[in-house]
């Protein structure tokens, strides 16, 4: 990937497919595991998320798409490195939701201290961003193949 707004594209590609793929799919299995306190309700939600009232899977891809964009401008390493950032921001995805966005929601910071709500928001968020790095690496392979063969 060349410049900056190619990665800032396929990151938050990488991101919103992550959200569909990863993110929801650990939600689902957290669902359909229904371990006692690190329940899901079913995945691909559709409620409504206010003040727009946007479904919260559209909401759930618009800032996942976000955080993959600002991780494709930033992220410098190989592509074979991507899955390891992509950790790293998933943790940070965690982190902030269950800080900063819970503050501005009026809800319980740090997810009350519970240790399952830190689990789960750190398997689903740590998921999707192993999903957004994986994913990342994917697409930037092949990017760096149409390239070269184009430049032949």
């Amino acid at each position: 990937m060349t410049s900056i707004q190619k990665r800032i594209g396929v990151g938050f590609l990488s991101a919103v497919l992550s959200v569909l793929i990863f993110h929801q799919g650990m939600w689902a299995l957290l669902h359909y595991l229904a371990v006692p306190g690190l329940t899901m309700p079913p995945p691909f939600p559709t409620d409504p998320i206010p003040p727009f009232g946007v479904p919260r899977i559209l909401n759930l891809c618009f800032w996942g798409g976000l955080w993959g964009a600002a991780f494709g401008a930033v992220w410098r390493g190989r592509p074979g490195t991507y899955w390891w950032g992509g950790l790293l921001l998933g943790a940070a995805a965690a982190a902030t939701g269950l800080i900063i966005v819970a503050a501005i929601k009026g809800l319980p910071i740090g997810g009350g201290w519970q240790l399952n709500n830190w689990i789960r928001s750190l398997l689903i968020n740590g998921t999707w961003g192993l999903g957004v790095g994986l994913i990342l690496t994917a697409l930037s392979g092949q990017s760096a193949r149409r390239e070269k063969y184009a430049n032949r």
